[in-house]
């Protein structure tokens, strides 16, 4: 089924496309959005996928991160989607910031009543690619994808389960351990149940430790981030690289924060990183 088309504007000679469309993954409508740059007008090109964190929209990273200057001049296809299915109304999908809408923490859940619905992990490694590619000029042999926090969790884990889909990845303050620290046992132990053992195929750490990615990940962390300790701890994916010899370059940033000043002040590193893989 084509995307309905919510809204479009000019953008640096690209145009911001809002989408909506029914989801196979979900059940429900879900809603994206898409810039395109002016060299998508003449021929496909590649599609960076990003994914938003807890309380984020699909239209956050467009308003706020102030990627589409870069994008346009490199030729880079943005692609966003929402952060969880919406209007379910399921018991408890509302009750907290970090747990239910706007926290679907890009996996596919297992445990009941979210089973049915909250299958972000597929939608987001296969169904919004397949729709994208189907509907936009975009590659179909290149693709990459990066995040901020609970979506920094979904890159990382989305390209270490399916490396040969996804050919560059980065990410901003990303949750880097979920089975050890409290916002990954929440939503963990809710989506996917009570055997921490099945929790592990979501934790971009343990992942990397049995099978690296085959490329460099681009990790900024800032150092002034109130989440850095309890919630996102980087030195479990530095303790991974080690162990597994994945190539990894985490920059801590000094003084920043967990905002999208912080993603503004390094967003065309990351650009500019994927466009290294993704353009050659």
């Amino acid at each position: 089924m084509n995307p309905e088309k919510r809204g479009e504007h000019v953008c640096f000679g690209g145009t911001l496309g809002l989408y909506t469309h029914a989801s196979q993954q979900t059940g429900t409508p879900m809603r994206f959005a898409v810039f395109q740059p002016p060299q998508a007008a003449r021929s496909e090109v590649p599609a960076l996928y990003y994914l938003a964190g807890l309380t984020c929209t699909e239209e956050t990273f467009f308003i706020k991160a102030g990627a589409q200057r870069l994008a346009a001049e490199l030729g880079l296809m943005l692609v966003a989607c929402d952060t969880s299915p919406r209007e379910l109304n399921l018991p408890g999908d509302s009750e907290s910031w970090d747990f239910g809408v706007a926290a679907g923490f890009y996996l596919d859940a297992t445990a009941e009543p979210w089973a049915g619905h909250y299958r972000m992990g597929t939608y987001v490694n296969e169904e919004l690619p397949a729709l994208i590619e189907a509907n936009f000029p975009a590659r179909t042999d290149r693709r990459g994808i990066f995040g901020h926090s609970m979506g920094g969790h979904g890159a990382l884990v989305t390209a270490l389960r399916n490396p040969q889909r996804w050919h560059s990845v980065s990410a901003f303050a990303p949750i880097s351990n979920p089975v050890a620290v409290p916002w990954g046992e929440k939503a963990f132990g809710n989506y996917l149940g009570a055997d921490r053992k099945a929790w592990e195929a979501y934790d971009a750490s343990l992942l990397m430790r049995a099978r690296p990615y085959p490329g460099e990940l681009l990790v900024d962390q800032g150092m002034a981030d109130a989440f850095l300790e309890k919630q996102l701890q980087p030195q479990a994916l530095e303790a991974a690289a080690r162990a597994s010899g994945q190539q990894l370059s985490l920059r801590r940033q000094a003084g920043y924060d967990h905002s999208y000043w912080f993603i503004q002040s390094f967003v065309a590193d990351h650009l500019q990183h994927h466009a290294r893989a993704l353009l050659g």
